[in-house]
């Protein structure tokens, strides 16, 4: 199955929005993940370039047959943000028709920044799976960044958004952000993924793109708390 599957990660301002200056400031990876025997494929929050991104999908022989959002802020789906606009997901369905697959406590959000809803916008819960070609993606309820953020597990690697960067976690001040519920989703939700799991998070935000989930709970600071009440103690503010 590994021959069948296409992986690709994106770097924003890089591999594609080349010359966006916001977008090579925040760093922003956007992904393609799909069957290559099926020649579909699935993006993952594509913001600042939605034409540019399906352009490199179709050179690479796929298909783009939907979207799966992590949560609903403009940088990973477009959308209003500092005074600019940042095309994403709505402007990429002006070229293709797909469905935009978010977590159902997402997507009055994903509404509210996209413009997006019903029919386009596909509701999940945690556990849930999307499939694209042979391929099954989980998805994961991870709650703290934003009420509905979510991860994606797929074939030994773990697509973790905002949730979770090889150094730090995503910011729990924001609206809608909730350090309890990050704690929970960081050492239950995706406390049952191996260590060997490969990690892919949603900005490069240290010296390597991707890492062993195990060796980012060796050496990513959020681990260090024993307990919620420490945790809360540390980032609860």
């Amino acid at each position: 199955m590994d021959e069948r599957l296409y992986f690709r990660q994106l770097l924003s301002g890089v591999d594609f929005a080349l010359g966006d200056e916001l977008a090579r400031q925040m760093r922003n990876f956007v992904y393609l993940i799909g069957d290559r025997e099926a020649g579909e494929a699935l993006v993952i929050d594509p913001a600042y370039d939605p034409g540019g991104i399906v352009d490199l999908c179709g050179a690479d022989g796929m298909r783009l047959a939907g979207v799966l959002a992590t949560h609903y802020h403009p940088d990973h789906v477009g959308g209003a943000m500092m005074g600019l606009s940042i095309p994403g997901v709505a402007e990429l369905l002006e070229i293709v028709d797909v469905p935009v697959h978010v977590q159902n406590d997402e997507a009055a959000y994903v509404t509210a920044t996209t413009g997006l809803g019903p029919p386009e916008i596909q509701c999940h819960a945690g556990g849930d799976v999307v499939s694209v070609g042979g391929l099954d993606i989980e998805l994961i309820h991870t709650p703290g960044h934003t009420p509905g953020s979510q991860c994606f597990l797929v074939r030994g690697r773990l697509l973790s958004g905002d949730t979770l960067f090889l150094e730090g976690c995503g910011r729990t001040d924001l609206p809608g952000g909730d350090s309890a519920a990050m704690y929970e989703s960081l050492t239950h939700r995706l406390g049952r993924v191996p260590d060997d799991t490969v990690l892919f998070p949603g900005h490069f935000y240290a010296t390597a793109p991707s890492a062993a989930l195990g060796q980012t709970r060796r050496s990513n600071y959020v681990f260090t708390p024993r307990n919620a009440t420490e945790w809360l103690a540390m980032f609860g503010g």
